[in-house]
């Protein structure tokens, strides 16, 4: 019997939500062929999602479990998992995060005929967050009848990042964001951007969703996810205005990855400073 040709390898990192993770590592597992392999790290010693993992390391796509006692947030382990895997192309799905079937398989099959991507990812907003006069402008034609909204990052789950990526231009630097890490590879010379018609991946953290598990505010500010924290965001209101303020940014967002280094990014950021100390705020700021 041949040996399988892996194409693929997906991290799930897996912290403290029971509920969110059952569905997502689940759906992640249903979603994977043969030539596709699942790794987990766990943070932290929460039994409840420890015990959900272990359910479902029987799954003949789940790979390798590695548990953290400690919290070692998400650099180190991408970093451990760049490092160990062999694959041609690698993968992140956060926990929260529940992918269509064939989300990957199309992916791959956009790779491989185009050699200048380097992460391509799903779109985890909702169809009233498109903004068409500002995404057409970005939309391009690919071989193979494909096409991609241009940008020089795409957020940290649902995407399929090619492997030189990372030979060339990792592992993710000390202080470093995986967006940093995607424009770093954007000015080598790789093409990044969301895969398009957009591939729903569904964050279930936002609040639209049918499954976010928090409902009241003061539930919201026992769980806040880390963004929400450095936003200062304090209300469900304001998360959900502040994610579709998001989607509006990435699309709103130069494709040239120039825009985000150097001087230029310097000036974007007199820029958003000179703003909050003007008190001039997001419009997420004062929804109630």
């Amino acid at each position: 019997m041949a040996k399988i040709e892996i194409k693929l390898d997906i991290l799930m990192i897996t912290y403290n939500r029971p509920g969110y993770t059952k569905m997502a590592l689940s759906r992640l597992l249903d979603t994977c062929d043969e030539t596709m392999r699942v790794w987990v790290w766990h943070n932290g010693n929460h039994e409840e999602t420890l015990d959900i993992v272990r359910s479902l390391s029987t799954h003949p796509r789940f790979y390798r479990l590695e548990h953290s006692p400690e919290n070692k947030c998400l650099r180190e382990p991408t970093n451990w998992f760049w490092e160990n895997s062999d694959a041609p192309f690698v993968s992140k799905v956060d926990d929260d995060c529940s992918l269509p079937n064939g989300w990957a398989q199309t992916l791959l099959q956009c790779h491989k005929i185009n050699p200048i991507l380097g992460a391509i990812g799903c779109w985890r907003f909702y169809d009233e967050d498109f903004v068409p006069e500002l995404a057409n402008k970005k939309i391009c034609n690919l071989n193979g009848g494909h096409e991609l909204m241009k940008n020089s990052w795409v957020q940290g789950s649902g995407y399929v990042l090619r492997r030189e990526c990372i030979d060339n231009f990792g592992p993710i630097a000390e202080g470093e964001s995986y967006t940093s890490f995607c424009i770093r590879t954007a000015l080598g010379g790789w093409q990044n951007g969301w895969y398009f018609p957009f591939i729903h991946e569904e964050h279930m953290d936002d609040p639209r969703s049918q499954f976010c598990e928090i409902k009241t505010d003061e539930k919201f500010m026992e769980n806040r996810p880390l963004s929400a924290i450095n936003d200062n965001v304090t209300t469900l209101a304001q998360w959900a205005e502040r994610v579709k303020y998001m989607a509006f940014l990435v699309q709103e967002a130069n494709p040239d990855p120039r825009y985000h280094s150097g001087w230029r990014k310097k000036i974007k950021g007199v820029k958003s400073y000179a703003q909050r100390a003007l008190g001039i705020e997001s419009k997420w700021r004062s929804a109630k």
